[in-house]
């Protein structure tokens, strides 16, 4: 169960690194870039931790899917862009093959 906890670190950290990107207008902003650099950073090392008892493409399968997920949310949010019609079946079909990976392949529990 920690390795889950790892997991989650992982994905709050890529989305703020990656939530960072916009403000940090190509690298020019200090304060938003280093926040990118940290996020990315905090985020590999506890996938990297996640992945010594999670199967790396389940861990990976979650990580980037709920990252996408969040970080189209934060888009809309955040900086004002639009989620039409197609997005949001998108991310919904990305969030069930997460769950379906996760919870009806077994492959999580190996």
């Amino acid at each position: 169960m920690r390795n889950y906890l790892f997991l989650i670190i992982a994905i709050v950290s890529e989305v703020a690194g990656t939530s960072a990107l916009k403000p940090s207008v190509g690298f020019t902003r200090l304060w938003p870039s280093l926040l990118v650099v940290l996020g990315y950073g905090l985020s590999f090392y506890f996938l990297s931790l996640a992945v010594r008892t999670i199967p790396i493409g389940i861990a990976y399968a979650i990580w980037s899917g709920i990252g996408t997920a969040l970080i189209a949310v934060i888009g809309f949010a955040v900086f004002g862009q639009r989620l039409n019609l197609p997005t949001i079946a998108g991310m919904a079909m990305i969030l069930a093959g997460v769950f379906a990976i996760n919870f009806f392949s077994g492959a999580a529990l190996h």
